[in-house]
């Protein structure tokens, strides 16, 4: 909500080449208890007084002589950099009401004028203003939190991938069609296989060599989508000898629930490693 105050301390500028309209409108902007009301009836200057002044309000007059109502819109427009156009018309032409709504203008009031609506329209125009601004703030608030949030996780993932890599021998990462995306660590000289063929399709290990009842425990693992910690894997090697590995993993899913494939860490258990 808006408080009172603050629609009264609005920023005001009357912009209308008959000096009796001006005086009009500012006396009874003031009246009503309005702080900061500007006027001008020079319409060549509205522009550089939005630049400097940033109005919450600008009550423009239609018909004047050098630069009218449409042409002054139309310059604000380029000033403008959140998108809203804070103008009310005053017009004594029926005609110029669609025009000037369709131009960028946010309401219009008639002439002659009828305080009581002028008042009305005001109050009601600048609180419209203002809640924009609270939500134009809100917007660029969020998108802060968002942007930290979003480097602190990243940095939290950066530590837990340097903590992994710390605490075993290789860390891995592999998507839905089980394929290998990220590993790091001397796996490729531990096992002496090629990274896309370390666990095979689907993320299972091939058979070559590899403890056939092990790798169907961790194949069911997999398919089930469930988190593994330290499954055994054990090889035979062509030269008789034997490796033991500890492979531990987790599925990764989206906000969406959607999966994403595996990330782990696996270390060589092999006696005498």
């Amino acid at each position: 909500m808006i408080d009172a105050e603050d629609i009264l301390a609005a920023r005001i500028l009357v912009v209308d080449d008959q000096s009796a309209n001006v005086l009009l409108l500012t006396r009874m902007l003031d009246e009503v208890g309005y702080r900061n009301v500007t006027a001008t009836m020079n319409p060549l200057e509205v522009c550089a007084l939005h630049r400097k002044s940033r109005y919450d309000l600008i009550l423009l007059d239609l018909q004047m002589p050098g630069m009218d109502g449409f042409q002054v819109m139309e310059g604000l427009k380029t000033n403008e950099t959140d998108g809203y156009l804070p103008v009310i018309v005053l017009t004594a032409q029926p005609g110029h009401k669609l025009r000037a709504l369709q131009v960028g203008a946010k309401d219009f009031i008639s002439k002659p004028f009828d305080l009581v609506e002028v008042k009305t329209r005001i109050h009601n125009m600048i609180e419209v203003r203002l809640l924009y601004r609270q939500l134009e703030q809100f917007n660029a608030a969020l998108e802060q939190t968002v942007q930290e949030r979003t480097a602190e996780l990243r940095e939290s993932e950066a530590r837990y991938r340097s903590l992994t890599e710390l605490a075993s021998d290789w860390y891995w990462e592999q998507d839905e069609s089980g394929s290998f995306t990220k590993v790091s660590g001397p796996v490729l000289d531990m096992l002496g296989i090629r990274v896309d063929t370390l666990m095979g399709e689907r993320g299972i290990a091939p058979t070559g060599g590899w403890d056939e009842v092990q790798r169907q425990a961790l194949q069911a693992k997999i398919e089930a989508r469930q988190p593994f910690l330290d499954i055994t894997l054990s090889r035979a090697n062509l030269d008789g000898s034997r490796q033991q590995f500890r492979v531990s993993g987790e599925p990764m899913f989206n906000t969406a629930c959607r999966f994403l494939g595996y990330r782990g860490i696996g270390v060589e258990i092999t006696a005498g490693h």
